[in-house]
């Protein structure tokens, strides 16, 4: 549970379009620094002040699209919200030099969506419905 006090605290530093937003994305207000941006505008907040947030959630995104889905955020970026890393992707050089120039870009799970993967097929059908054949009449 979450106290008043911190919730009335967050809602005045984010101002109430902030905290509107955060309302009907995450739930919470929650007041941080942005650390980073992604290719996709996700943007990456991290609030290290114990007071504010709760151990282990002082990491969080914040997708540009209201569609929230855990594969809209990179690898790199996953593994700085679950502590993996230290540093974000913007700071941490070694992810930046980790990324080969042949890498395939990211692209989310498009699992569900209008945009998914569905084969066709080319193979004759196995069984074929009957059609009846109307002779004509004299």
């Amino acid at each position: 549970m979450v106290s008043f006090i911190r919730y009335v605290r967050n809602v005045r530093r984010i101002g109430i379009k902030q905290w509107w937003h955060q309302m009907q994305n995450i739930g919470d207000a929650k007041a941080g620094a942005l650390v980073g941006m992604d290719q996709f505008g996700n943007k990456y907040y991290e609030n290290l002040n114990p007071d504010d947030e709760i151990p282990g959630r002082h990491r969080w995104v914040d997708f540009a699209q209201h569609y929230n889905n855990a594969t809209q955020v990179p690898a790199e970026w996953h593994s700085w919200l679950q502590h993996i890393r230290l540093l974000p992707p913007t700071e941490d050089k070694v992810m930046q030099n980790l990324s080969p120039h042949w890498k395939a870009p990211w692209v989310e799970n498009l699992t569900g969506t209008r945009g998914a993967y569905r084969p066709y097929n080319t193979v004759a059908p196995k069984i074929n419905a009957w059609e009846p054949k109307v002779t004509a009449r004299v």
